[in-house]
């Protein structure tokens, strides 16, 4: 399973630890990721995605069928 959000798109970002004295060590910055199903009623079935925290506030605010059709059409969901 890749750490990417299938509805935003968001993925892990690299950036550097800094240190009190300044020196700078590689690390990453994670999506908050979490699986979590729906039930999708215009297709009357359950589906589980692989959403962030911003996707699951993109589903809110935008609803379901409008939050895939627009993952689907910038080709996040690889579907």
């Amino acid at each position: 399973m890749s750490k990417i959000c299938q509805i935003t798109g968001k993925k892990a970002m690299v950036g550097n630890n800094v240190s009190h004295s300044k020196r700078r060590t590689k690390r990453k910055f994670n999506v908050n990721l979490f699986t979590k199903k729906f039930y999708w009623v215009e297709e009357d079935c359950w589906i589980s995605l692989t959403i962030s925290a911003a996707g699951l506030r993109t589903i809110n605010k935008k609803g379901l069928n409008a939050a895939i059709k627009d993952a689907a059409e910038k080709g996040y969901l690889g579907a």
